[in-house]
């Protein structure tokens, strides 16, 4: 093994996972992994190893890889990884170490899953991400709590909102705006990397479509900014249970906007030496994610959703590779006062996608429409996975489940309680076929 050689597999990091119902906690251990090297590879286990060793997934395969693959710190995944981490499959990929949370798992003989490459001294540990985990998810799902909402994230991060005293609120606070900031960073998982963004206006101009707005932005962290020749293009939604649906409108929106400039010229190598002699090539394209409120996305669909609150929604969104800026308490509504007023000018393109998930009595983007700057991602095969299809699915397999979580001593919520949620859903489904189905 030559110097080059033995410098990278010394600082290519492994860590593997199932990675079921993706959530920040799964991109918090990531984050920690890929600071931990130069290159993070990540292992993505089978729907039939993880039936086997622990009970029935969520997501599939593929989803669960749409998951890992658009993490900002992920360098290459790969699938069907031994659930049993073997010292010649990581091997194969010059990894040295392996990294994991700071819990125990185990296989379906109850052993140590890591007992390999513990024994050769090649393990390494980092923190499991703090209130947040599947079960809890589902949790919410299946009692209906609202207990997670978060009425004003900035107040929040003040420490001027939740529970507590004012110590415990102001701890929690910047313990919040501390993730905040490692998740905002660039593919190293060290320097700044997305702009954040606070959007203020009233709640009418925030939930309705009969509010005009311009609104006050106000900068939360800075990032590495529109470069040169991109084209800032602008994307909005709840993003509730960050999924593949969302991630391949995300992924979709920058192959569009890579396409134009191919056509444009931007690949060229005039261009490219150009970029370069600048100091650093980059992408054509600057994609700003609108989030919205809590209780703005809890108006249009009820129950209690969104299941992640906006401060995990956020962080969901930071982490993804395909997005440069977050604005937090985006309106549901993109008016022309809103999209003029945005802090890098109006949008060369506003992008939806082709879900369903909010029906609506009217057009959201008439604005981009009237501008001649909307555009919409074709249909894709995970165009259906939203939360409201998710939640489905729990509710469909709530046996298959809670037995899984038995086995790992998690209390199993109640028949009366699933029973409640599938009403209330039904109930929610009659209103809005009263308001009419649109595209959202």
């Amino acid at each position: 093994m030559g110097e080059e050689e033995q410098v990278l597999y010394d600082e290519r990091i492994w860590l593997d996972g199932c990675w079921d119902f993706f959530h920040h906690g799964h991109a918090g251990a990531m984050l920690q992994a890929r600071q931990l090297g130069r290159e993070l590879y990540v292992g993505v286990h089978s729907d039939e190893e993880i039936l086997k060793n622990k009970g029935p997934t969520v997501m599939d395969l593929d989803e669960r890889l749409a998951a890992v693959d658009a993490c900002r710190w992920v360098t290459k995944s790969v699938p069907d990884a031994p659930y049993v981490t073997e010292l010649p499959f990581i091997g194969r990929y010059n990894c040295r170490y392996v990294v994991h949370g700071d819990d125990i798992t185990s296989d379906s003989n109850g052993e140590d899953c890591y007992r390999f490459v513990k024994q050769a001294g090649r393990f390494k540990v980092v923190k499991r991400t703090p209130s947040i985990s599947t079960t809890d998810l589902v949790g919410r799902m299946l009692l209906c709590t609202k207990t997670h909402f978060i009425a004003s994230l900035r107040k929040m991060l003040a420490g001027q909102e939740g529970n507590g005293t004012e110590e415990e609120r102001r701890a929690e606070g910047e313990a919040m705006m501390t993730r905040i900031r490692q998740y905002a960073t660039d593919e190293g998982g060290i320097d700044p990397g997305v702009d954040v963004f606070f959007w203020a206006a009233s709640d009418a101009a925030k939930a309705q479509d009969t509010k005009e707005e311009t609104g006050t932005f106000s900068q939360l962290l800075k990032g590495k900014g529109v470069k040169p020749g991109q084209r800032v293009v602008y994307v909005d939604g709840g993003f509730d249970l960050f999924s593949s649906g969302h991630i391949e409108f995300l992924r979709r929106v920058v192959l569009a906007e890579e396409e134009l400039a191919r056509a444009e010229g931007w690949y060229s190598k005039q261009a490219v030496d150009e970029r370069l002699g600048k100091g650093a090539d980059y992408g054509p394209v600057f994609v700003v994610a609108g989030v919205h409120d809590d209780r703005v996305i809890n108006h249009w669909k009820g129950i209690n959703y969104p299941i992640m609150n906006i401060y995990e929604r956020g962080l969901c969104v930071l982490q993804c590779r395909y997005v440069n800026a977050v604005i937090f308490g985006a309106p549901f509504t993109p008016t022309r006062s809103y999209l003029t007023a945005l802090p890098w000018g109006t949008p060369d393109a506003v992008y939806h996608g082709p879900t369903a998930f909010i029906p609506l009595s009217y057009d959201p983007y008439t604005a981009p429409k009237e501008m001649g700057i909307f555009r919409e991602v074709s249909v894709h095969k995970f165009q259906d996975v939203n939360a409201g299809s998710i939640v489905q699915r729990i509710l469909k397999s709530r046996d298959l489940y809670e037995e899984r979580q038995r086995k790992k001593g998690v209390k199993a919520a109640g028949e009366a309680a699933q029973r409640e949620r599938e009403i209330l859903e039904e109930e929610q489904r009659l209103k809005e076929e009263k308001r009419g189905v649109s595209q959202a």
